[in-house]
């Protein structure tokens, strides 16, 4: 497991569905839904931060801080990584790594 309270990164990609826009850390499988980019990734980091401090307080495994991305969801990171399209993928408006000592 890479990822811990203290260290590690989680991959964070965001993209627009339909009217909906979406905001996602893949390792935490956290999903955040809104109407515009900035509400989404601001309840995202809030999301991350919550997420972290209750694995933190829990005194558990980093299992929750390591999960494996849904399919769908890393099909996105892909797209953005080698802009290939995949079908029916969406791109990414954003994608990219946030650092978790920056939540430590």
């Amino acid at each position: 497991m890479k990822n811990s309270v203290q260290k590690g990164e989680v991959r964070v990609v965001s993209f627009k569905k339909g009217k909906l826009w979406y905001a996602v850390a893949l390792e935490f499988n956290i999903v955040e839904t809104g109407s515009n980019f900035s509400e989404v990734m601001h309840g995202l980091q809030e999301a991350i931060e919550g997420y972290v401090e209750a694995v933190k307080k829990a005194n558990i495994r980093p299992f929750p801080l390591n999960q494996t991305p849904l399919k769908e969801y890393e099909n996105v990171w892909s797209v953005g990584q080698n802009k290939k399209a995949i079908r029916n993928t969406p791109s990414p408006f954003y994608f990219g790594t946030l650092n978790l000592a920056a939540y430590a």
